[in-house]
């Protein structure tokens, strides 16, 4: 899903850096115009090691303030918490002052995939990637 996101954004015109949690600083986060977190739903929620990050980020709190979010999950099941995993990054992203990118028409709040990604659920990915990019790009103008 990460890749697809990658992917999209890239066709968005950004320049992309695709990371796994254990590789992350807080001068990615600074550095970056556009965020996009994804993460395994476990018991509703963003995992242990995106936390640790987002906890750590407070060095940074009032530098991202404008920046461009958006974020992705993968759960075990329907009504499994996939939403509220999404919610909890997403509220991440507007304490930072960030702007948060959703989807009017279909997952709202972001991509979120059941077990193995299904072609349409990478297509979401995509395109979260590439209006994200897009509004990085809007927003310096």
């Amino acid at each position: 899903m990460a890749k697809a996101v990658a992917k999209g954004a890239g066709n968005g015109g950004a320049k992309v850096t695709l990371k796994r949690t254990e590789n992350v600083q807080n001068q990615d986060f600074e550095d970056a115009d556009g965020i996009i977190m994804g993460s395994p739903t476990y018991f509703g929620q963003m995992s242990a090691k995106l936390k640790h990050i987002i906890d750590d980020s407070i060095g940074v709190h009032t530098r991202l303030t404008g920046k461009v979010g958006g974020a992705f999950t993968n759960s075990g099941g329907t009504a499994t918490g996939a939403e509220t995993t999404l919610l909890s990054i997403l509220q991440t992203m507007l304490i930072h002052g960030m702007k948060v990118q959703g989807n009017a028409e279909d997952k709202h709040y972001g991509p979120a995939a059941q077990g193995i990604p299904t072609k349409e659920d990478l297509q979401a990915c995509e395109e979260l990637g590439e209006k994200v990019a897009m509004l990085v790009q809007k927003l310096k103008e």
